[in-house]
């Protein structure tokens, strides 16, 4: 979930002329970077080698 001060500093981080569609994007970028952050956090991760054994699976 995004906070004031979160959405004030995107804002702050663009430059002085900026579109809609460009403080949107940031505000979705930012916000699925902080639920990454959470979901690590929260221990909700899978490993690289899990991957990789998934994705031969899906190869085989």
């Amino acid at each position: 979930m995004l906070t004031k001060d979160i959405v004030r500093q995107s804002i702050e981080n663009l430059p002085d002329s900026f579109t809609i569609d460009e403080l949107i994007e940031q505000l979705i970028f930012v916000e699925k970077v902080e639920e990454g952050l959470k979901q690590s956090d929260e221990g909700k991760t899978i490993s690289n080698d899990d991957v990789k054994s998934m994705i031969e699976k899906w190869s085989s």
